[in-house]
């Protein structure tokens, strides 16, 4: 993707709360699906603290050509059709938006009428999720886990030559803010003589990316890596929340299973590969000694800039903590540039086989984590599987999540000579099992 005018870090919006927004200034421009007061789903931008009705746009007379049809796609209940059309019509669209929105522009009246404060909308999935497919990219997350129940060898022997996933439950994805229901289980204690059933006690949370693919391939064709990313349409933030004490007893020998498939929250806005272009970045070099991945997963390019120059926050907030008025505690703060794998070599794995990839497909990156204390993406190692417990500012302490607590993730772009964006929220409250 290039950098071009959208991304001028001088360019100002006629919509106030766009200038200086932390996530939404005129240089991010998202796409996501919103609704007001029981209308029908439609897709939408946001822009500072509000929201550009994209159905409307289409029929104001203001758009021509690809821009046109992009915005035409998106006066449904999910962007499927619009990312369907690939990224010159999404480029287009993002173009005219932009010069629309800037200081000085012709038709302000009109576009203003378009507008919705973001706080009066209930947001949606961006897009209807055909299949959900959760990799494993963070070695660090890797290391972590790995050293837990494998001291000698936390890093199995596949892990730096392919890309590891599998595959998710694409029917309990949500956007943020649906409640967390304590899942029930079967577990076992390991001082236990046999497995029992009933609510989870290690509720967890995986601070993770996910990647929307926006055209798909024909099944037995595989996409090669050069071309990976005029696949994807943009990324987002996910939670896979996680039952820990679940996830021990089931996960051998097929691997994650009812652990996994009971909610994954995502961050509603889709920031477009377009957006990213100035906050791309090469790849950290891989240590001296790891092997160099196959032919088909190595592409020069993707090296020299498939990363993200992107910083990952996780904040929790207990029951008694909003009660009190506190602000939540950062348990985290990372970098996205702790991925092993490039979301390119996600994408080229995933369908190298002749898999077909669909629009809306949702690719997880897997938990990311950072090498140091406070840079780990779940409370499994946080807390080293509930032997170090966290103390919150109100003297409660937690090794795993309790009913009631609120986490949320954050993400922000950064590079020198560019404007900051962001994701907007991704939260989740812990709410009890219905039993």
């Amino acid at each position: 993707m290039m950098i071009d005018e959208t991304h001028d870090p001088a360019r100002k919006s006629w919509v106030e709360s766009a200038n200086g927004h932390a996530d939404f200034p005129i240089q991010n421009l998202p796409l996501g699906v919103f609704s007001r007061d029981g209308d029908s789903p439609r897709g939408g931008m946001a822009i500072g603290d509000m929201i550009l009705d994209l159905s409307a746009l289409a029929l104001s007379g203001l758009l021509d050509g690809e821009a046109l049809a992009a915005a035409s796609a998106a006066n449904g209940a999910t962007l499927n059709p619009m990312l369907a059309l690939g990224t010159g019509p999404r480029r287009a669209l993002r173009k005219r938006v932009s010069a629309l929105l800037s200081e000085g522009a012709a038709g302000k009246v009109q576009v203003e009428s378009l507008l919705m404060p973001m706080r009066e909308a209930q947001m949606h999935l961006p897009a209807h999720v055909g299949d959900y497919t959760d990799f494993y990219v963070g070695i660090h997350h890797a290391t972590n886990i790995g050293s837990l129940f494998r001291p000698d060898n936390p890093l199995l022997p596949n892990y730096k030559h392919v890309p590891i996933g599998y595959h998710g439950r694409a029917s309990t994805i949500r956007a943020t803010g649906a409640d967390v229901i304590r899942p029930q289980g079967q577990t076992k204690a390991p001082t236990a003589d046999a497995p029992s059933f009933g609510p989870i006690a290690k509720l967890d949370y995986e601070l993770e990316l996910g990647v929307w693919m926006a055209t798909g391939n024909d099944l037995g064709s595989p996409i090669p890596i050069a071309e990976a990313l005029d696949h994807v349409a943009g990324i987002t933030l996910l939670n896979d929340w996680s039952a820990r004490d679940i996830q021990a007893w089931e996960y051998q020998p097929l691997g994650p299973f009812l652990a996994k498939n009971f909610l994954s929250t995502v961050s509603p806005w889709i920031v477009t590969m377009e957006a990213l272009a100035p906050f791309r970045r090469a790849q950290p070099a891989r240590p001296e000694g790891d092997p160099k991945p196959l032919p088909y997963l190595w592409d020069e390019t993707d090296q020299s800039k498939g990363a993200l120059s992107l910083e990952l926050d996780v904040f929790l907030s207990s029951a008694a903590m909003r009660e009190k008025g506190m602000e939540p505690l950062r348990l985290s703060h990372g970098a996205a540039s702790n991925m092993y794998w490039t979301i390119a070599q996600m994408v080229t794995h995933h369908a190298s086989n002749g898999c077909q990839m669909q629009t809306g497909d949702l690719l997880g990156s897997g938990t990311i984590s950072g090498p140091k204390n406070g840079s780990q993406g779940s409370l499994m190692e946080i807390t080293r599987n509930g032997k170090e417990p966290v103390e919150l500012p109100t003297g409660e302490t937690r090794t795993f999540l309790e009913d009631g607590d609120e986490l949320s993730l954050a993400g922000h772009f950064t590079a020198d000579g560019a404007v900051s964006i962001g994701f907007g929220e991704c939260r989740g409250t812990v709410s009890p099992a219905r039993t």
